[in-house]
């Protein structure tokens, strides 16, 4: 048995596949980093998600009892046995030399888009190696994902880009931080925040959007000029994860 698939061709058991999910708006993209959080992982996905395994993230799934719609990658983190399960369990393969110029997760993710995906989850992309995680945030702010929302979630916390103005959903008490990513942040109003801007600036290096408090239920933020990340964490999650675990 071995693992080398024909490369870029998307095969399954007798020609057939999971139930066809390419039109799906919203993918959930498993990369192969540190994902502590199963149950909070499950929570956060829906029936209708189309799910990818980029290469290693295949084992979340497999953790999670899941089968992928579709795994991408070299394959370098997946062992035979586990490609041909997935295969047999209806997921389609979409293999890469391993000599290539991108991320097991920017494969996955340049696929879900592709597809059509409009709104894309991407779990176990933080954590691990401080090279994956801060490329994989970085590859939020690709010019081609522009029109796509995409949100890295880990356990209590996910980050998001912010271009323009967007809404900021959560719990009252949430953890909210503003870090400017292209230079100074300029022209930024925010409204359900402890501590609100108007019209203020971030700068680039500096803390000052850091740990805000949301009042209710929804913020928003705008920025009129450069590029936002937004973390959201929730206080207390791990206490009330480790409640529903008892």
């Amino acid at each position: 048995m071995t693992n080398t698939l024909p490369q870029g061709v998307f095969i399954a058991p007798g020609g057939t596949a999971l139930p066809p999910t390419q039109n799906a708006r919203r993918a959930a993209i498993f990369a192969n980093g540190p994902l502590p959080d199963l149950a909070g992982a499950r929570r956060a996905l829906a029936a209708t998600d189309r799910l990818i395994a980029a290469d290693g993230g295949l084992r979340h799934l497999r953790a999670l009892g899941l089968t992928p719609h579709l795994l991408v990658g070299d394959l370098d983190s997946v062992t035979p046995a586990e490609a041909h399960e997935a295969v047999a369990a209806g997921a389609q393969v979409e293999q890469h030399p391993a000599r290539k110029d991108e991320t097991d997760l920017e494969l996955a993710l340049r696929r879900a888009v592709a597809d059509g995906a409009q709104d894309v989850l991407i779990f176990g992309a933080l954590g691990g190696r401080w090279d994956q995680t801060l490329a994989n945030l970085l590859l939020l702010a690709h010019p081609a994902y522009r029109a796509v929302r995409l949100r890295l979630l880990d356990g209590p916390q996910q980050i998001y880009l912010v271009r323009g103005a967007t809404a900021i959903e959560g719990r009252p008490g949430d953890t909210v931080s503003l870090v400017p990513l292209s230079g100074d942040a300029r022209g930024v109003t925010t409204t359900g925040l402890d501590y609100p801007l108007h019209n203020g600036m971030l700068p680039f290096g500096g803390t000052l959007g850091i740990s805000n408090v949301l009042i209710g239920s929804e913020a928003t933020v705008s920025v009129g000029e450069g590029l936002v990340a937004c973390i959201v964490f929730r206080p207390g999650a791990e206490r009330e994860k480790a409640e529903h675990e008892r």
